[in-house]
């Protein structure tokens, strides 16, 4: 079987033959600037700034209470539909959560938070946020532990089952 010859490429190449004076010569009306290439998609980084989890759950006073009240993030905004709370938007340092109430159209029984746990960084004293848990009614799955990857952290279970790490890195 004899080989293939390779395709040409669509792109037009330079010509060697033209130098860079000839080419300034030109006039500059008959000349196009070439569009500027795009990278590959494959070579540009997701650049994210910030990541907010919008969490449905199931009783959404319950939940606020236990964010707001147990974990000590701030209200920033709630949404309502015909004069009922249906959202919040909670904050707590650089990180947002956002919470709705279930309409229930996917039936009562849908399990949330299986397979989906939420990592969060502090700056903060992790002994300290478990004990101010702790203090407020709050239950931990795991109290502080040094982890081999090099953080200290706590994980908890939100009324709705999502889990939650809490980690700051070992010093």
């Amino acid at each position: 079987m004899a080989a293939r010859k390779p395709a040409k490429s669509a792109r037009a190449k330079k010509s060697p033959s033209r130098s860079a004076s000839s080419a300034s010569t030109a006039s500059s009306a008959s000349r196009t600037k070439p569009a500027p290439r795009k990278k590959a998609a494959a070579s540009q980084p997701l650049a994210l700034s910030e990541a907010s989890p919008s969490l449905t759950v199931g009783d959404l006073d319950a939940s606020l209470a236990f964010y707001r009240d147990v974990l000590g993030f701030v209200v920033e905004q709630t949404w309502d539909e015909g004069g009922k709370v249906v959202g919040v938007s909670l904050r707590a340092g650089n990180v947002a959560f956002w919470l709705g109430q279930d309409d229930w159209k996917k039936g009562r029984n849908r399990k949330k938070g299986e397979g989906f746990r939420i990592f969060c960084m502090t700056k903060g004293s992790v002994d300290d946020v478990a004990k101010r848990i702790q203090a407020k009614g709050g239950r931990l799955d795991q109290g502080p532990t040094d982890q081999d990857w090099g953080v200290r952290d706590i994980s908890l279970t939100d009324p709705d089952g999502f889990k939650i790490t809490i980690a700051n890195v070992k010093r």
